[in-house]
């Protein structure tokens, strides 16, 4: 099996997804080391930049998946007729910014952060596939907990959360520590520049 042949599996199987493909997942499809793939895979995006090609490959915590460049955007909206989505609104940044930098955390302690209820900020999040249940903590009434997806990643221009922007004024020295709502606040500053447009 020639390199040029494992790169084109890999990019029919990135392709036919459509979605984020684990590493490990490739590598067993193919026979293939973990190593092996994200070598495979590094060849193939370098391939893209060099032929000047639309595509691009992802890499999104452990998975890589096949997108377009976006500065093809509008072309595919125009398209295939795509709604511009709306922007976030300050609340939902917010709420994103307190999941994002504590993960994983319950609704409470986002409404405990933030001094207002969240539940229909959360479950917009959640319908943007921006973030998703976690499972259920062993507390009294099993709260349900929640962490951010792949979908976040991509949004933010983010490789895995450690990509995250610091938060001004935070001692990095102190992982682990919830953020207060002012750090809350200085937190999504950061993370606007891009504007995201949800999926």
């Amino acid at each position: 099996m020639t390199e040029l042949n494992l790169e084109r599996r890999i990019e029919a199987i990135l392709f036919a997804s459509g979605a984020p493909v684990p590493c490990e997942r490739l590598a067993a499809a193919l026979g293939m080391s973990k190593a092996a793939v994200y070598q495979q895979v590094q060849l193939l995006a370098e391939q893209y930049g060099r032929e000047g090609s639309a595509l691009q490959i992802l890499r999104l915590e452990d998975s890589f998946q096949l997108a377009t460049l976006p500065q093809y955007a509008p072309d595919i909206r125009a398209a295939l007729v795509i709604t511009r989505n709306i922007p976030l609104s300050q609340a939902a940044l917010e709420v994103l910014a307190v999941i994002s930098y504590n993960q994983p955390v319950t609704k409470a302690f986002v409404e405990q952060i933030r001094g207002v209820d969240c539940s229909a900020v959360l479950n917009s999040l959640v319908e943007k596939r921006l973030v998703e249940e976690a499972g259920r903590l062993e507390l009294p009434g099993r709260p349900i907990s929640y962490r951010t997806t792949d979908v976040f990643l991509r949004c933010f221009g983010l490789e895995n959360l450690e990509q995250l922007p610091p938060v001004p004024g935070r001692d990095t020295e102190l992982p682990g520590e919830p953020l207060s709502m002012e750090e809350t606040a200085a937190s999504v500053a950061p993370l606007e520049p891009d504007k995201p447009e949800t999926p």
